[in-house]
């Protein structure tokens, strides 16, 4: 496998286990569990690329799309929400954070949502993380 093909089957699981850990925690308390969207993954993506590459960190950069015209962008046509963090080393560790957080913990147990995307950076200062929520 190359280099470039193994980063990415690196980034992907590390991604799916944070829909893991975010299902884990739905279940405790008799949500439904998050489908994950190629869509909404690829914004994620692409937004903490972005923060990383442009040495921000927020759901808006300068001269940047908001969380809803990210996802729209990307075909997905009913965005519901955006946690973001930066620093955590592993998917425990940024879950356990978001779960800290009352905004963040509230979209994570937002009972309405129904698909996740999740998107991770690796790199300096980072690694930088991107949950996107969709009805």
């Amino acid at each position: 496998m190359a280099l470039g093909a193994s980063r990415d089957v690196v980034r992907m699981r590390t991604e799916d286990k944070v829909v893991v850990l975010v299902n884990a925690e739905r279940a405790k308390r008799g949500l439904c569990r998050l489908r994950i969207d190629e869509r909404l993954r690829r914004a994620a993506r692409r937004h903490s690329a972005d923060m990383a590459q442009r040495g921000f960190f927020a759901h808006q950069g300068p001269r940047s799309m908001s969380p809803f015209d990210r996802m729209l962008a990307e075909g997905f046509e009913d965005p519901g929400g955006e946690n973001i963090a930066s620093g955590q080393e592993t998917p425990a560790s940024v879950v356990r954070a978001w779960m800290q957080s009352i905004p963040h913990r509230a979209n994570i147990l937002n009972g309405d949502f129904r698909t996740i995307g999740v998107g991770v950076h690796f790199g300096d200062g980072g690694p930088w993380w991107t949950q996107n929520f969709g009805y």
